[in-house]
């Protein structure tokens, strides 16, 4: 197999990193499309999984659940891009945001109040790339919600690069945003 030696090959090698405005220029300029399933990870164009039928319901499932709270102050986007830094665009599941126009960018760190990234086949990549990314920028909560072992892991207080506290609520156990007031699901509620 070729894989170990090419990722050691490009290791050794240097290679450009890309920043948030060069992957918008490619995008403008047509080198990316609407329809490509990428996101940029810490300068790099990550692909990402095709969405099964599964991990669809438990994003949708859960946008609706959050939504159902006093929506005044915050909105809910389902799959769109948070800027995170001059490289890092990541497009998780579920970010719940500040009430205010993006019409000409995307949330960045000071507007985020909760990331909800849902695990099907990328629980790995979830867990030890995106997660360690959330805590560098100070996102203030994490929800991984582990679908294959019916479990959601709850992350709060960033520090130094990691969340200081962990939790796994118990599946009949409320859970409510910190930042979010009015919200509050249960592991239950979303696998029913």
């Amino acid at each position: 197999m070729h894989t170990v030696p090419e990722v050691r090959e490009r290791a050794a090698m240097p290679y450009h990193r890309w920043s948030v405005e060069e992957y918008h220029q490619m995008a403008r300029s047509g080198l990316l499309g609407e329809t490509d399933r990428v996101e940029l990870i810490e300068g790099e164009l990550i692909d990402m999984a095709p969405i099964g039928s599964k991990h669809a319901f438990f994003v949708d499932r859960l946008a609706e659940l959050l939504s159902s709270g006093p929506q005044a102050g915050y909105m809910v986007r389902v799959q769109n891009p948070v800027v995170l830094g001059e490289r890092n665009e990541p497009q998780p599941d579920i970010a719940l945001v500040r009430r205010v126009n993006y019409i000409d960018r995307h949330p960045c760190p000071a507007d985020i109040l909760l990331i909800v990234e849902v695990s099907d086949t990328t629980l790995e990549y979830d867990r030890d790339v995106k997660l360690a990314l959330y805590a560098r920028h100070d996102i203030p909560e994490v929800w991984l919600l582990n679908v294959k072992a019916g479990e959601l892991t709850v992350f709060r207080e960033p520090a130094e690069g990691q969340y200081r506290l962990i939790r796994k609520p118990t599946a009949a156990e409320a859970v409510s945003p910190v930042l979010v007031a009015g919200v509050a699901i249960s592991l239950a509620q979303v696998l029913a």
